[in-house]
């Protein structure tokens, strides 16, 4: 027997955020089947459906990952998981849990200009990535992916209690950097060798800008600035503004002409992702009383019009994107994203088909929606039979789960209701309200307003799309001559800290009930 025969590695597995005990050597395959992982060739090697990239620490290449993959899969870390051993501490992500990110493909107004640019939406658990033509406007190509950072802490605020750790700052920095970097170097070689042999290739290094959005840690952390003062009451920034960077400052693979510009935050925890879901929007150049509530761990809201823009940040937990829920995942394959009442039975929609894994953001208020219409759960929350609801499956929500979309729900209606009296008005005086974001577009508009999160009608609530890479886009489009309207927008925001509003508490609590039968 060798000497560490016997001993044990921890294998962490994102995006499920679940971290494994394995005797060391063992094959991985029977312990990720365990965690619902398919092994569709009979862990034969031959169909790359099992595969997991490595995040931290290190599988060594087999014959047939080398035969399976390509030498750009193994170099972004890519192993076929049947064919590996766990032979030291592990993070791997699983491709068959591969989150649905959000892309954009709308067209608007700009000026043209030369070259290429890059958009990219920087979140707390995605990325993604558009390389644009600046002449044209059209879209070349798109990489997206989940954030790596998540391997130090799913949520907003893990994240900054991991970057003010001694190393913590350096390591979530590097990361990012690393990550956003090679796919954008990944869109130029996709570029490239679409291109190739055709009679215009493209130069791809006339790359010109890179526009980069995010909340105000992600503004941060890519940018080496301290969260420290994220960290603690008032939770103001001490630098949220326009970052310029280049890709020598960054350590990225691209022409070194480049500008790479993260655009400012607009104060406390609202970000430079509601910057450009303001721009994407349009409501600053509203003649209404208009909302934007970005829906996700930490859930922004924008209220105004022409004339006023009230900006509050509410920390609605990461719920609504399948945390903290006992059988909660991302929107993946394998998730129940969808609820529905059949004659006085929960019938669930899976994405990807089969049998379910888990359940995403989308899928619990649907269910938590249509329980409330059956009666098994009450007004204030308390399940009024059992200990958990089943859905399909082994799938079930329990007392806690329930508890952890009131929390994240009261803090978002806490947030609309408090903006609302600060404009003297009432929720029917809302024009519209946008859904940013992947979960804001899936949601189904009547079980928000069933549990109490969005109180309009659903004709007056309108699913955004990815309003952050559209607002990157119009920046990266319109750079020269875009400033003055970011300024205007900077200068009409009043950032409203909802942690100092004194009936907040009030009203969060009420907000955390759900609305009585009509």
């Amino acid at each position: 027997m060798s000497v560490n025969e016997g001993e044990t590695v921890r294998i962490t597995l994102v995006p499920l955020g679940k971290t494994l005990s394995v005797k060391r050597g063992e094959p991985l395959q029977q312990h990720l089947f365990a965690q619902g992982v398919e092994f569709p060739c009979g862990g034969r090697g031959r169909c790359r459906r099992c595969r997991v990239r490595v995040l931290n620490g290190h599988l060594p290449v087999t014959p047939a990952d080398a035969q399976r993959l390509s030498q750009a899969d193994l170099d972004a870390g890519w192993r076929l998981a049947c064919q590996a051993r766990a032979e030291t501490d592990l993070t791997l992500e699983l491709a068959q849990w591969e989150a649905s990110i959000l892309g954009d493909d709308l067209k608007f107004e700009f000026i043209p200009g030369e070259g290429f640019g890059v958009a990219i939406d920087l979140g707390t658990t995605t990325i993604v990535a558009q390389l644009l033509d600046l002449k044209t406007g059209n879209v070349l190509g798109v990489r997206s992916a989940l954030n790596n950072q998540a391997q130090y802490g799913s949520d907003i605020m893990s994240r900054v209690e991991y970057a003010i750790a001694p190393g913590g700052l350096d390591t979530l920095t590097r990361t990012v950097r690393q990550q956003t970097g090679r796919l954008v170097a990944d869109l130029l070689r996709d570029l490239k060798e679409t291109a190739a042999g055709s009679e215009s290739t493209p130069a791809t290094d006339a790359l010109r800008t890179v526009i980069v959005v995010g909340n105000t840690v992600m503004h941060h952390l890519f940018c080496g600035i301290s969260v420290e003062p994220l960290s603690h009451h008032p939770f103001e920034p001490s630098n949220d503004g326009l970052q310029r960077l280049s890709p020598s400052d960054l350590g990225w693979d691209v022409p070194r002409h480049a500008e790479v510009m993260f655009l400012p935050c607009l104060g406390g925890f609202i970000g430079s992702d509601i910057l450009a879901g303001i721009l994407a929007t349009g409501i600053h150049n509203s003649d209404q009383l208009v909302a934007l509530v970005d829906l996700g761990t930490n859930g922004e809201i924008v209220m105004g019009n022409r004339t006023r823009l009230l900006c509050a940040s509410t920390a609605a937990g990461p719920a609504f994107e399948g945390a903290r829920i006992s059988m909660g995942m991302l929107a993946a394959t394998g998730a129940i994203s969808a609820v529905n009442n059949n004659n006085g039975r929960f019938q669930c929609t899976v994405l990807g088909g089969g049998q379910p894994k888990g359940i995403c953001g989308s899928g619990l208020v649907d269910a938590i929606a249509v329980a409330l219409d059956l009666g098994l759960i009450d007004h204030t929350g308390r399940l009024k039979c059992g200990d958990s609801l089943v859905l399909e499956g082994q799938v079930t929500i329990n007392q806690k789960d329930i508890r952890e979309l009131q929390l994240a729900k009261g803090a978002i209606a806490a947030g609309i209701r408090l903006l609302l009296e600060r404009w003297n008005a009432q929720s029917e005086d809302l024009h519209c309200l946008w859904l940013a974001g992947a979960f804001g577009n899936y949601i189904s508009r009547a079980s928000a307003r069933r549990i109490g999160l969005i109180p309009l009608p659903a004709e007056k609530v309108k699913p955004a799309g990815n309003t952050a890479l559209r607002g990157a886009k119009y920046v990266l489009l319109n750079t020269a001559h875009n400033d003055p309207e970011q300024t205007s927008i900077r200068q009409r925001v009043v950032h409203v800290p909802l942690n100092e509003e004194p009936r907040f508490h009030e009203v969060f609590v009420s907000e955390m009930q759900f609305p009585e039968p009509a």
